[in-house]
């Protein structure tokens, strides 16, 4: 048997020279205790003259190499993952893997990267159901490390139990702190899928890197099943300290006590005061560029060649920014829930959703019936405050959830309880104080502008301008793409969709005031209109409704009169769709929508789904010039994973600009050509990077090694934003972590933020920003990169 690599455990002292999160230094001493993991079965050691025939690549290449011990092989694998937004390695046994006489147990394999930077690695794997779980992990350079994922047992929950849900844990987490400790291994972090997959039937493994932006190098050996150590019973047991940060690790700008926390303030607000990037107009345009027509509003305009907005006072603006600059998100469920006849329940005449409301606390007569109703999140918090004492202000109530142990209950925002802490000394207003603060960095740090879901009360601060937002929701019909991941779709052939539609932008309407300092409006965000894997998936909201009752559904009405204005005879539909419909009124009644004819079946699809998108932004857009005419129209921002072609179109045919949220390394040049195609200005909404080196148990979607490297992750996505001709700009995603315990709407725990739960600026990205925007301009117009 071969020799598994290990590395030595190592027990870190910091070594801070800052008071910003990320500029420390950890010297480390070997720690001798480090466990080995008992071997149930290897799968693949690399250790013959040849690949394996099972081992297989898309868009890449391997060989076998000499691992570092000189006595036998690793494989070394070689993505062209600059030029596909696809590549893997994947294995691929003749006969399915059966392991299912392991209860407890883990894949395990050792991974080394060859680049230059870190490599995110998503890992597959497939069962004979078709079920799969995917992972990831950010891989260092250097040798390799022992990396693993459970396959039965601890956190998963058991094979029939309640926990295999898509995203999060029995927690609520969307990942878990370790649940063994004691040994050298790094654990992929989990994403989506089925955690407790048909181990009788394995029959695929792969290593994936995606949509990136370098060619990935990197080796793998020792592929192997491990029994998992036992199971630490308080792995989820006091892990948040009074600041909500990780209680049992210390990590690089960790606050100790408040006498750190307002030392880190004073140190901060002094440098802030060095004020925002040169050659910044009134609304942050570059006065440097060359002056355009001021209408005393932002509009767009083709400079060029090149795609630009423009600030009221003319001159070119690339709006960069920060997502999320509010208290909504900042809260996590504490386990604790009140008699539901004490709360009042939501209403169809909100316009806000859940997530997006404010603390929004309990009511005093509901406090005395306040209970333990989930022991698992109780115990994960050291402390909580009493409701009396001055930091019991900073519970909250959830009336639903999206997903997580708890639909409803209390929660709690440490975040807001350390704004209090940090700024509100002697009876401050401390949550003035953040506005102030908060403007100060997002100018010193060189952002255009605050992004999307800035609390209103940023709204009139005249110093910075920034992004509005809107929900439409209420009590219209509803359709399904068949995958409807935040919510069902609306019907928007529907009347009372396009009522809340008005609703929504005159809400927007009254919070903007007509302020010039407002850039534009996003309204809604991730709508499912299908996602972009196959024709079932892409054209899910059309496959969906066809078989509903038009008589009931308004969107499937104007599809049998547009397929009747097309068409004329039901017979000639049949013909073309390969049915044997008996008159136009079965087909209104509901009609098998499976692919036959496919190719003319898709083409009308296609055509259905453009008519539905084209009713949805044009209803916005109606609402949007009739109430903020002066204001551009940003669209709903399409996810990178259900951006279907003849919904992007209908919208680059309604809005003002196109917006995305793209979760990658980048902007690959393969990948976005589309953009030419429609020749509109585009602007990215959300992207992130993270990682583990924060204290938080999940990186986000993206991940990178550490600090300084997710700072040139940072920078190397913006620059393919910025030399891309039709971006407008890009906001990252977001202003301040995830809380550890996961946020209350859904269980993301991600370190995502410009700034931890504990409002300390994570150094490297700050820096990184700085130097990206005193370069934008240069770099984009002047094309000096």
């Amino acid at each position: 048997m071969k020799n598994y690599k290990l590395k030595a455990l190592s027990a870190g002292v910091l070594l801070c020279s800052s008071l910003l999160l990320g500029a420390c230094q950890e010297t480390k001493t070997d720690d001798a205790a480090v466990k080995q993991h008992e071997v149930l079965e290897t799968l693949y050691s690399f250790d013959a003259d040849t690949i394996p025939s099972d081992v297989k690549f898309i868009y890449g290449k391997g060989e076998l190499i000499e691992d570092p011990s000189g006595k036998s092989h690793e494989l070394r694998v070689k993505l062209d993952s600059k030029k596909n937004a696809y590549a893997n390695v994947h294995i691929q046994p003749e006969k399915p893997w059966d392991w299912s006489q392991y209860n407890d147990f883990s894949l395990a394999i050792d991974v080394g990267n060859l680049g230059d930077v870190s490599a995110q690695i998503y890992v597959d794997i497939t069962d004979i159901d078709g079920a799969n779980y995917t992972r990831t992990i950010a891989v260092p350079v250097g040798p390799a490390e022992t990396y693993y994922g459970k396959m039965r047992g601890h956190d998963l929950g058991t094979p029939d139990g309640d926990v295999n849900v898509e995203l999060n844990f029995e927690s609520g987490l969307r990942s878990n702190p370790p649940t063994w400790n004691g040994y050298d291994d790094n654990i992929f972090v989990s994403l989506w899928g089925k955690k407790n997959l048909n181990t009788s039937g394995i029959v695929r493994i792969a290593l994936s890197v995606q949509s990136a932006l370098r060619d990935k190098e990197f080796t793998i050996d020792n592929v192997r099943l491990i029994k998992n150590p036992k199971q630490d019973p308080k792995f989820l047991v006091g892990i948040v300290d009074q600041y909500g940060q990780n209680a049992k690790n210390e990590f690089p700008g960790k606050i100790h006590s408040d006498e750190e926390m307002l030392a880190q303030r004073d140190s901060e607000l002094k440098a802030l005061k060095a004020g925002k990037p040169k050659d910044r107009g009134k609304f942050n345009g570059w006065t440097a560029g060359p002056k355009l027509k001021a209408t005393g509003y932002f509009r767009t305009e083709k400079v060029d060649g090149k795609w630009y907005l423009v600030d009221p006072e003319g001159y070119l603006y690339f709006g960069t920014g920060i997502d999320i600059i509010r208290l909504s998100n900042s809260t996590t469920m504490t386990g604790y829930d009140f008699d539901p006849d004490k709360i009042r329940q939501r209403s169809a005449d909100d316009l806000t959703p859940e997530d997006s409301e404010g603390l929004n606390r309990a009511p005093d007569a509901a406090i005395p019936t306040r209970r333990v109703v989930s022991d698992m999140r109780a115990d994960m918090f050291e402390w909580l405050p009493d409701y009396d004492e001055p930091l019991g202000k900073h519970f909250g109530y959830r009336r639903e959830a999206h997903s997580g142990p708890m639909k409803h209950g209390e929660v709690y925002s440490f975040y807001s309880a350390n704004l209090e802490r940090k700024y509100g000394a002697n009876g401050a207003d401390y949550m003035e104080e953040w506005r102030k603060v908060t403007v100060d960095r997002m100018l010193n740090w060189g952002f255009a502008a605050l992004g999307n879901w800035t609390d209103p009360s940023y709204y009139d601060n005249d110093r910075i301008p920034f992004f509005a937002n809107g929900w439409i929701i209420g009590d219209f019909k509803t359709v399904s793409s068949g995958n409807d991941f935040w919510a069902p779709m609306p019907d928007v052939f529907d009347p009372v969709f396009e009522e809340r539609a008005y609703a929504t932008v005159r809400q927007v309407a009254a919070e903007v005031k007509g302020t010039p300092w407002c850039v534009g409006v996003f309204i809604d965000n991730e709508k499912s209109f299908g996602r972009s894997e196959t024709h079932e998936t892409r054209l899910g909201i059309v496959i969906h409704t066809l078989g509903r009752d038009g008589n009931d559904v308004p969107t499937k009405a104007e599809f049998t009169r547009l397929m009747k204005e097309k068409y004329g005879s039901i017979d000639k539909l049949n013909k073309a769709w390969g049915k044997n419909l008996g008159s136009w009124d079965d087909f209104n009644k509901g009609v098998d929508s499976s692919f036959v004819n496919k190719d003319a079946q898709v083409e009308d699809y296609q055509v259905l789904l453009h008519a539905y998108a084209t009713k949805y932004f044009a209803t916005v857009n109606k609402a949007m010039k009739e109430l903020m005419p002066n204001h551009l129209y940003l669209g709903s921002r399409f996810p990178d994973w259900g951006m279907p072609m003849p919904v992007v179109k209908a919208a680059a045919e309604n809005v003002d600009v196109v917006s995305y949220n793209s979760y990658k390394e980048g902007l690959p040049e393969k990948k976005w050509k589309f953009l030419a195609d429609l020749d509109m200005p585009s602007i990215i909404g959300e992207f992130h990077f993270g990682t583990l080196e924060s204290g938080l148990y999940h990186p986000g979607l993206i991940h990178a090694a550490n600090n300084e490297d997710r700072a040139r992750a940072y920078t190397e996505y913006m620059h393919s934003v910025i030399d891309n001709p039709y971006m407008v700009g890009a906001h990252w995603f977001q202003y301040i972590d995830s809380p550890i315990t996961g946020r209350a709407y859904d269980g993301e725990n991600y370190n995502v933020g410009f700034v931890s739960v504990a409002d300390v600026p994570y150094a490297p990205m700050v820096e990184a920003a700085k130097k990206l925007h005193n370069n934008m301009y240069e770099r984009r117009y002047n094309d000096k990169k």
